[in-house]
């Protein structure tokens, strides 16, 4: 099977700035693969490299087992949705989709049977004489999906393809686009600052920031094993809190506060951030006295914001009940769910 993307070292530099180091990732046929990450991390210049839209500084490009570094985009049996969809306004649905075989002369009773069942595949059978112009936002984003697939690409690159969608549309067509992918059996890189669409889509991710790669592996890895700070911070919604601590005989103390952390007496004395996440907290009962500074009832849940000896706990918890500003609770923090990182390097510590 076709598909398989192998960066080796990847560089890029535009002028004095560096925008990508040493990027090292394989993805295997067939994967869904996403590049996550906040804007200005390299994910969609990474994907411009694969594609040969842009050439690496630095570093080999590997597709199928094939040195790519210097091929074209022609060469390189890859096919790319960009966020914008950039289809051509003057020409029909039909002809959009049709524009990459045109490209390579298909014969015409090929060319209009790919055409036809292209369309089938993403719903605009019925839409093919229109224009871009006569199409809603949705209908432009399957065309350009269609213009993609239409010549059975080895690897499937897309842009922030579901960026201009509402979001209601857009949780409906990362459904179609994965069934999409899996019908097509073809290897999908794709590029989001979204994470809940990377979560929700692939089978592994690689996460971008500053220019590289801090972490790859699958959604629930990821999540529940960040492997540095900013991952840590960057994942979830409300994200991790991430909280000044100090390790000490057993306990962790968190400003003013104090937590029983038996378990974590084998690490000693040392500074470290402690992350929890806002739905690993429970209120009432035992736990760290706080203050309720901020209560936002999000329909199913309510998001609390709470003042811990000076420092910033937020906690997700069910109900819609709302809890008056000032009142004084206790935020149970199960130790079992704890993330720790080393203060210094932000790297994890493996407990």
């Amino acid at each position: 099977m076709k598909g398989q993307v192998l960066l080796e070292g990847v560089g890029k530099s535009f002028g004095d700035t560096q925008v990508l180091r040493e990027v090292d990732l394989e993805i295997l046929p067939g994967e869904f693969f996403s590049l996550l990450g906040p804007s200005g991390s390299g994910k969609t210049t990474t994907l411009r490299i694969i594609a040969g839209l842009e050439t690496a500084s630095d570093g080999r490009v590997w597709l199928d087992g094939t040195d790519a570094t210097l091929l074209p985009p022609g060469a390189r049996d890859v096919a790319m949705v960009f966020q914008s969809y950039a289809l051509y306004p003057h020409m029909s649905v039909f002809d959009n989709i049709a524009f990459p075989l045109k490209m390579i002369r298909t014969p015409r009773p090929q060319l209009e049977q790919a055409v036809r069942e292209a369309a089938a595949r993403v719903r605009i059978e019925h839409l093919l004489q229109r224009r871009p112009g006569q199409l809603s936002g949705g209908q432009q984003q399957r065309c350009a999906l269609a213009r993609a697939i239409v010549r059975k690409p080895a690897l499937f690159l897309l842009d922030e393809p579901l960026s201009n969608l509402d979001a209601k549309l857009r949780v409906e067509t990362r459904v179609e686009l994965r069934r999409l992918q899996r019908s097509l059996d073809v290897t999908a890189i794709y590029v989001t600052h979204d994470q809940e669409e990377a979560m929700s889509l692939s089978d592994r991710m690689a996460i971008f920031m500053e220019g590289r790669i801090v972490q790859i592996g699958t959604p629930e890895e990821v999540f529940s094993r960040p492997a540095t700070t900013e991952v840590a911070a960057f994942l979830g919604n409300p994200p991790m809190n991430m909280l000044p601590a100090r390790l000490s005989g057993g306990r962790t103390h968190i400003g003013e506060a104090s937590l029983e952390t038996p378990g974590l007496a084998a690490l000693g004395e040392r500074d470290v951030t402690l992350g929890i996440r806002p739905s690993d907290i429970a209120l009432g009962g035992e736990g760290l006295p706080a203050t309720v500074t901020l209560c936002e009832v999000l329909g199913e849940d309510a998001v609390v914001d709470l003042d811990l000896g000076g420092q910033l706990l937020r906690v997700k918890r069910p109900g819609a009940r709302r809890i008056p500003e000032g009142e004084r609770v206790r935020a149970h923090i199960d130790p079992e769910k704890v993330h720790l990182f080393d203060r210094a390097t932000g790297r994890r510590i493996q407990i």
